[in-house]
């Protein structure tokens, strides 16, 4: 099983207080057995502490903006294009995890309302984060708007070297919906810099649900990134889909084809965007309707029995 840069653990595998999570799991041992890739790079651990949380350091000194007219080529995706894929992908697309009787995860938005949140955690070196980003950060616009996206790439070092992506860094989400907390631990040149530290709190999400008890996914990649816990009632664990089917690109040119029903690379990405828009869908209470009603939503909720 292909994993990104990995390191030296404790008697857990799953983060503790003192190590930022450093691996990351396949969508789907299917996608990998077909790509057939196996490879396991070993780099020494860098030590996060919690140091009163979402600290940024020094490592944020090479970021770069995204350019407005990417940002609306992922943020402004048609709905048609997102009705005509719906789930069409979704053999080849790992759908969040629905939980059941877990607390909720909220937070409070800009207008000082409680409103469920989404956390993700992960790193600017891994290739599954640079893979995943695509598609939630497509999935949240559709509930708000993004502001601050900066350019990065997986490491060059790891498996799918250079995958072109974004981070969260820098940036802001809006939403009167939701509230999005976007943790970027390390960044993608070794040895990789501290960039943001979770706070306790998340470390306690991470160490319960990111692991083999609410996953199906061996011990052994408990811990891994990216993780996406969604109000704590859905999760996702690893890349949704083949970070390889980025390999190659540049981001413009992903981007520029996000509106091409036909690509197989957008099939997958609307198809993940989809998925997660019917889990945040359920978060919201159907609201906005017109994004939660909408046929490429409703074929995502029916797929995931929500």
């Amino acid at each position: 099983m292909a994993k990104t840069v990995s390191a030296p653990k404790s008697s857990s595998s799953r983060p503790s207080a003192k190590a930022t999570p450093a691996k990351g799991r396949p969508a789907g041992l299917f996608t990998w057995i077909a790509v057939g890739v196996v490879v396991v790079i070993v780099a020494a651990l860098a030590i996060v502490k919690i140091a009163g949380g979402g600290t940024t350091s020094s490592g944020a000194s090479g970021w770069t903006a995204t350019d407005p007219t990417t940002v609306a080529q992922v943020t402004g995706i048609p709905a048609s294009v997102y009705d005509a894929v719906g789930v069409s992908e979704a053999s080849a697309v790992t759908a969040p995890v629905v939980l059941k009787g877990q607390p909720a995860l909220t937070a409070k938005n800009a207008a000082g309302a409680t409103v469920p949140e989404i956390l993700y955690i992960g790193a600017e070196y891994c290739p599954y984060c640079a893979a995943q980003r695509w598609a939630t950060i497509a999935a949240l616009s559709r509930f708000g708007t993004w502001s601050g996206l900066g350019n990065t790439s997986s490491a060059s070092n790891d498996v799918y070297a250079n995958t072109p992506t974004f981070t969260f860094l820098k940036s802001t989400f809006t939403s009167k919906y939701l509230v999005f907390r976007g943790v970027e631990t390390l960044g993608n040149v070794y040895p990789y810099a501290t960039l943001m530290t979770p706070t306790k709190a998340e470390y306690a999400i991470i160490n319960k649900y990111d692991t083999s008890n609410y996953i199906n996914m061996s011990s052994s990649n408990d811990g891994a990134i990216p993780f996406i816990s969604m109000g704590n009632q859905f999760l996702v664990s690893g890349a949704s889909y083949n970070p390889g089917l980025l390999t190659g690109l540049t981001r413009s040119q992903i981007a520029s084809n996000l509106s091409a029903t036909t690509s197989p690379i957008t099939k997958v990405i609307i198809t993940s965007a989809n998925e997660q828009t019917a889990a945040i869908c359920k978060l919201t209470h159907q609201q906005p309707s017109t994004v939660c009603n909408s046929p490429g939503v409703t074929a995502a909720k029916a797929l995931m029995k929500i």
